[in-house]
């Protein structure tokens, strides 16, 4: 499956913003998808996922209450929509998929989009 991650930008703190990641070449509705994040000099660390239905989700404590994990299967599609957004936010964000859970670990997960970038202004 190729993923394309969009929708990153510059925004205040406290703003909103929502990423996409649009899936082609396989059944995306087969792949549990995950989000994770990378700022500048750190590790690559887990945001957020959601299971092959979008019936369960799962976030980092960091992020839980602020952002939203979501998916059209139809479309082909899974979002984060992010409120109340941080500084500590800026990164660059990855959507991923794996047949099965990957968890929060980076390593589980098998297919990545290229990456946004978030910039949270405070």
């Amino acid at each position: 499956v190729q993923l394309q991650a969009s929708g990153g930008g510059l925004v205040q703190a406290g703003g909103s913003l929502r990423l996409s990641c649009a899936a082609s070449g396989s059944t995306f509705s087969r792949y549990y998808m995950g989000w994770f994040r990378q700022a500048p000099g750190k590790a690559r660390d887990f945001v957020a996922d959601i299971s092959e239905s979008g019936s369960s989700t799962y976030y980092a404590d960091s992020v839980k209450g602020r952002f939203t994990i979501s998916r059209d299967n139809a479309k082909n599609t899974v979002y984060l929509q992010m409120n109340s957004l941080k500084p500590e936010d800026t990164a660059v964000y990855y959507c991923a998929a794996v047949l099965r859970r990957g968890g929060t670990n980076w390593f589980a997960y098998d297919y990545w989009g290229q990456g946004t970038l978030v910039t949270v202004s405070s």
